[in-house]
């Protein structure tokens, strides 16, 4: 996968990283994939045949959801039983390799570091281990796929860190707009849920190629 033109590696040191967690830390997406049609029966929207799930990757979860016909009423029943099924079923489900190191890295140099997830704390804390989860500054958990911009702010009023001096790691579309609406740059990570493309169209601030490049965020 190439670099897009709109993205690039940091070139200045940010004093607060916010991470999303699937997809950004957890390698959540098999997951995901394999739970996606269960709910689908379960709440009475399309499920999705495996040859469409690397064009869904292309599209922002507004049109996944107008695709499936998942209306945005029912999205936080969806969410709540995702969680569930993660937390049942999901005991395999770990960080991408060399993120546990990343972050221990960036906190050691003096990075603060949050987490904003839709996901519930459970996980989070299970996924990230207890040796990580303590590093945070603050943590956001069962944030709404679109009510993400609400809570970058409120981790911004918690932490005191001016959102220029800050940046939020993650991979769908919707973080995008989530960390551009609370004034925060947002750095796009190529191994996530999302299509190389996808992440381009949205113009990061960061472009961060491999998990390695995460310790670059510290300037």
């Amino acid at each position: 996968m190439s670099t897009p033109a709109s993205g690039r590696l940091p070139a200045r040191r940010f004093d607060l990283a916010v991470f999303d967690l699937d997809g950004t830390l957890a390698d959540s997406f098999a997951f995901f994939v394999t739970c996606h049609n269960r709910l689908a029966r379960r709440h009475r929207f399309r499920p999705v045949a495996g040859h469409e799930m690397e064009m869904l990757r292309g599209w922002n979860p507004r049109r996944i959801m107008r695709h499936t016909g998942l209306p945005a009423w029912r999205l936080p029943w969806v969410a709540r039983d995702f969680r569930r099924l993660m937390q049942e079923e999901g005991q395999a489900i770990a960080c991408f390799p060399g993120v546990r190191d990343a972050l221990h890295d960036l906190h050691a140099r003096g990075v603060r570091l949050a987490l904003v997830t839709s996901n519930s704390e459970a996980n989070g804390r299970r996924i990230l281990g207890e040796d990580v989860w303590g590093l945070l500054a603050h943590m956001e958990c069962g944030a709404s796929l679109f009510g993400k911009a609400r809570r970058l702010r409120r981790v911004l009023a918690r932490t005191g860190v001016a959102a220029v001096r800050a940046v939020y790691v993650g991979d769908p579309t919707s973080d995008a707009e989530a960390a551009r609406q609370a004034g925060m740059a947002f750095a796009a990570v190529a191994w996530g849920y999302a299509s190389a493309a996808a992440l381009q169209a949205c113009q990061p601030d960061v472009w961060l190629q491999d998990v390695a490049d995460l310790q670059g965020l510290a300037g």
